[in-house]
């Protein structure tokens, strides 16, 4: 089965006005219904549409029409493509890394270790192109050269890019707990219980035994103090 020609409908109507096609032909290269095709011939579909010639953008050749035009049970082939695009090949397993790079990588696994430890070993893997068996020695400072090893940026090193840490990192963030750090204690509403009912009034309480643990003698000792006036520089 061949894929859709672009603008299936703008080339159906090219076809209609331009060619001795039967519906179904039109319809089975277009991808449209018979029905769509006959409502196009009669003007009740695909008004305003301007026809897209296949033959100008390659999908169709002149040779082809004329031969499904001779005959009515021929189907249209589209014409093999001029460009080929090579298909995206996926990835699979460790990122390669090149051999100038390799002996940077336990410096970049320390970085993320130190700078990231929401990260999984399997996020890590993927980004420098290790083995858990390396993370953990250097996790556990058992690395053969874990003495020498200094934390280096994977990204300053060309072992990875920033966009793929970045998603490493917002990957790992998702997972982690909400534990509300960093926030303040004032931004915080108190609990139902301690605004209303024996909580508010506990308060109160708190607050009035307060004021009466206040020695009124003190208080008045020093308005005294503050009223009396200073005395004056001339006198001894």
């Amino acid at each position: 089965m061949t894929n859709a020609p672009l603008m299936p409908k703008a080339t159906a109507v090219w076809l209609v006005d331009n060619t001795s096609l039967t519906f179904a032909q039109i319809a089975d290269f277009c991808k449209l219904h018979e029905l769509e095709v006959k409502a196009i011939a009669d003007g009740d579909a695909a008004q305003g549409i301007r026809g897209l010639d296949p033959v100008n953008n390659g999908q169709l050749t002149r040779e082809e029409i004329a031969k499904a035009e001779a005959d009515s049970d021929y189907r249209l082939k589209q014409a093999p493509p001029k460009v080929r695009v090579p298909e995206v090949k996926r990835r699979k397993g460790p990122r390669y890394t090149p051999l100038s790079r390799r002996q940077d990588r336990p410096n970049a696994i320390l970085w993320l270790l130190r700078n990231h430890p929401e990260l999984k070993d399997s996020q890590i893997m993927r980004l420098v192109g290790t083995t858990k068996t390396t993370i953990q020695a250097i996790r556990e400072r058992t690395h053969w050269n874990a003495a020498a090893l200094s934390p280096m940026d994977p990204v300053t090193l060309g072992l990875c890019s920033q966009i793929d840490l970045d998603f490493e990192v917002g990957r790992a963030a998702k997972n982690l707990p909400q534990t509300g750090e960093g926030e303040e204690e004032g931004d915080r509403l108190l609990p139902a219980e301690q605004t209303t009912g024996e909580g508010a009034a506990e308060e109160e309480r708190s607050r009035e035994r307060g004021f009466e643990e206040l020695d009124v003698n003190t208080v008045f000792a020093k308005l005294k103090q503050m009223n009396q006036p200073a005395p004056d520089e001339g006198e001894e």
